[in-house]
């Protein structure tokens, strides 16, 4: 808990403790509650804040003249001889950036500050809060960074429940929910700092001048936003399920089992929350589309983490980019981030050209996938997984990995299904194709060795030629539409068969035993196993 962590530095007299957080009224509002519930500190401090537009300020709001500039602020500081904290906002423009270089009289002060601060008779900290962890290397020994959480699903329930009722006594809102709704507002703004909640429900409650269990959807637009302003991570929207995949049942039985495991009632019953699993395959036969499918039939927002974007950006910033998109899956969960062609991200991670931040990147981000406790379900897909480290694959970061090789015939006869349930309708193309049973048992047949992806092809193909022609889609427009294609399984067949070779004992089968043909690997299908001066304190 943060007022544990703040109270046990202050009581060790930390002499300077970094919050990183855009909420700096919030995190002020939780210093000032922690220091005046007497619950706190032995010894009663009193409290000082500063801002470049203020000054430093105590808590009756008298400026101290003179102190708006930081030296200024932090010489008034140092040289006041009582108990104190000492709140400095945004101070980070101060201490240097990629483009402008750190002040070295302002870092030298620190220093000494931080040195006066452990040894002085009276206990003293300076706590800096700031939206961005700027910290040069000359006070990376002196300055604690302490995490400073997102709001609790209590606090923006109560937050919601103070404006509902300042709403109500206007009578200009109707408010139309009930107390089991105000659980749902709460949970979808989870992941939202109070201010961004607060905007959501305001929206909400203006958007139709009511506000109901629908507006749920405004706030969780809203969630999407803040994600999209991260420019690391991607809200998917979720259009398909778990249906709309064909075949791959024993993968769809695996994530199956294991939906709803990161209820309470799962915990209570001894589970862990599942970390995730690898998909590795030939390019084209679902992967990506059960990552989509998958969150929708678990009721789960789908992020998306784009790795190149975690690299992009100036010199520094790609292991702070990885830190910002794990916090903001966390702050979502419980949230599915899906990691596609992850190879490609991380094949150089260690390499002979690695300059270092692969391999920096690559390990924070393994470690998490080893430590989370947060219920972040990872769906990583790879094409070639020969070009992932071998460290990847140990037990412990994923639950399993799977392998989806070709379709076999009876998943190639879904396909066929699913796609033109998807693309024909009996009003626009007639009921000739979608009644006959003896084209779907051909296309099967010709189909075999096809992806699920050259298969929706073949379909949109023939679909263009009847269009063009201004008629009804035949069966021989499918069945040219087909051969008129070469396959993967023909242009890349060493390379399908090296993927096969790999995964025949390294991997599960994502297909179902009764499924195999001649276009599938050998591989074990069953379901797979589970295991895997002397400095003074404040005491």
């Amino acid at each position: 808990m943060f007022h544990e962590a703040l109270d046990e530095l202050l009581r060790a007299r930390f002499p300077i403790i970094y919050l990183e957080t855009f909420e700096g009224s919030r995190a002020s509002t939780e210093i000032h509650s922690l220091l005046e519930s007497g619950e706190s500190t032995r010894t009663p401090r009193k409290i000082y804040e500063w801002s470049i537009t203020t000054g430093l300020v105590d808590q009756t709001g008298k400026a101290k003249p003179n102190t708006k500039e930081p030296s200024a602020a932090l010489h008034a500081a140092s040289v006041l001889d009582e108990p104190a904290v000492f709140i400095f906002h945004d101070l980070h423009s101060q201490l240097g950036s990629d483009t402008r270089p750190a002040d070295p009289t302002l870092i030298r002060q620190l220093r000494e500050m931080a040195n006066e601060f452990k040894v002085c008779a009276e206990p003293k900290t300076l706590v800096i809060i700031s939206p961005v962890l700027t910290l040069p290397i000359e006070l990376e020994k002196e300055v604690s960074v302490l995490d400073f959480p997102l709001p609790s699903e209590s606090e923006i329930r109560l937050a919601l429940e103070e404006m509902i009722d300042a709403n109500k006594e206007s009578g200009r809102i109707q408010i139309l929910i009930e107390e089991e709704d105000k659980e749902k507002f709460a949970q979808a703004a989870t992941g939202l700092t109070l201010s961004e909640a607060e905007n959501a429900f305001a929206r909400a409650m203006v958007n139709d001048g009511k506000l109901d269990a629908s507006d749920i959807a405004v706030v969780l637009e809203e969630k999407k936003q803040t994600i999209r302003k991260s420019g690391l991570l991607e809200y998917i929207d979720k259009t398909i399920d778990l249906d709309d995949v064909g075949g791959l049942e024993n993968l769809k039985r695996w994530l199956d089992r294991r939906n709803g495991s990161w209820f309470e009632e799962a915990k209570a019953f001894g589970l862990p929350a599942p970390k995730g699993v690898l998909i590795t395959g030939v390019p084209g036969c679902g992967k990506s589309l059960t990552a989509k499918g998958m969150a929708a039939t678990w009721g789960l927002p789908l992020l998306r983490l784009d790795i190149g974007k975690v690299f992009a950006g100036l010199v520094g910033s790609s292991e702070q980019n990885m830190r910002q998109a794990i916090k903001t899956a966390e702050a979502i969960a419980p949230c599915v981030l899906w990691v596609d062609e992850i190879e490609k991200g991380f094949s150089g991670a260690g390499g002979a050209g690695d300059s270092g931040t692969s391999s920096r990147v690559f390990g924070s981000f393994l470690t998490w996938m080893q430590e989370k406790s947060k219920p972040v379900f990872v769906i990583a897909t790879a094409n070639n997984i020969d070009r992932l480290p071998p460290e990847f694959l140990r037990k412990g970061r994923f639950d399993e990995i799977f392998f989806v090789d070709l379709p076999t015939d009876v998943e190639r006869t879904k396909i066929w299904e699913i796609q033109f349930s998807k693309r024909l309708n009996a009003a626009v193309h007639g009921t000739a194709v979608l009644e006959d049973s003896a084209l779907l048992r051909q296309l099967v047949s010709k189909s075999e060795g096809y992806s699920g992806a050259e298969i929706e092809q073949a379909v949109i193909g023939g679909l263009f030629e009847a269009f063009h022609e201004e008629r009804a889609p035949i069966a021989s427009d499918f069945l040219t539409s087909l051969g008129a294609m070469v396959p993967l399984s023909i242009t890349q067949q060493e390379v399908i068969q090296s993927m096969r070779s790999w995964a025949n004992v390294r991997a599960i089968s994502a297909s179902e035993q009764q499924e195999a043909s001649v276009t599938a690997p050998t591989q074990k299908s069953k379901e797979p196993s589970e295991e895997r001066g002397g400095r003074r304190v404040d005491f």
